[in-house]
């Protein structure tokens, strides 16, 4: 269970986040929570989480171990503050910011490397849902990114399926809707790396998750857990997706 705090929050506001939230899951043996507020509040996050089961990710990790990159942000200088995981290649990060099938392959490569762990997302646009296209679209980000990787590489990530349409609109996928976009993003596991792989691999769901459509969305089989945004933002909300 993944909360992803985009542009929000300041360092002050991180520590006083986790002084909430930290007893709250304390005995969520369930899952693996993770968290990744912004670039500047990493630090923070990773000192008020200490000796707890909870982990901090980065929002983006350059595909270069250092240089001149200006903006970008390294996986040793985000191994070094305490990172674990990164979210990659985020539908905002696609619509925004010109990031592509590609450049989510070598941010993917380049987190592995450096021992971090990729949240690698995947999902469609409103135009492509309602023209019917996708499968084809999640099949093609599939294909000309995530499908770069070893196996051995891919064993190490996590996939989140996001329809974009349902980000930050208030628009959820129906469970059923969101299962079929999993079973087909499992499928080009399979037919990639193979039925071990394609079992063993955790797909989220990312999209306007909140506590009271979580326990519909996890009693998918399909579905391994979630990739929550703006619901994250509150200590006690996001402790009941995680202990749903």
């Amino acid at each position: 269970m993944a909360g992803n705090w985009k542009m929000f929050k300041t360092p002050a506001e991180t520590t006083a986040f986790f002084e909430k939230f930290r007893p709250l899951v304390e005995k969520a043996s369930h899952c693996e929570v993770v968290i990744c507020p912004p670039f500047t509040n990493l630090a923070a996050a990773v000192d008020a989480v200490k000796g707890s089961n909870i982990r901090i990710g980065s929002q983006n990790i350059a595909w270069a171990k250092e240089g001149a990159f200006t903006g970008e942000i390294s996986g040793p200088m985000l191994k070094a503050v305490g990172a674990t995981h990164a979210i990659i290649g985020h539908s905002e990060r696609r619509q925004y910011f010109g990031e592509s099938d590609e450049t989510v392959l070598k941010r993917t490569q380049a987190a592995l490397e450096f021992g971090l762990t990729p949240i690698v997302c995947v999902g469609e646009l409103l135009a492509e849902r309602e023209a019917g296209n996708t499968e084809a679209v999640l099949t093609g980000q599939f294909q000309k990114g995530i499908a770069g990787l070893t196996e051995q590489q891919f064993a190490k990530i996590v996939i989140a399926y996001e329809p974009v349409w349902a980000i930050g609109t208030g628009k959820t996928a129906t469970p059923e809707i969101a299962a079929d976009a999993h079973r087909t993003i499992r499928g080009q596991v399979r037919t990639k790396f193979g039925k071990d792989a394609a079992d063993a691999v955790r797909i989220l769901y990312g999209g306007s998750v909140k506590p009271d459509n979580v326990k519909s969305l996890m009693a998918q089989p399909e579905i391994d857990g979630s990739l929550v945004g703006g619901a994250s933002l509150d200590a006690a909300g996001f402790a009941s997706i995680v202990n749903f």
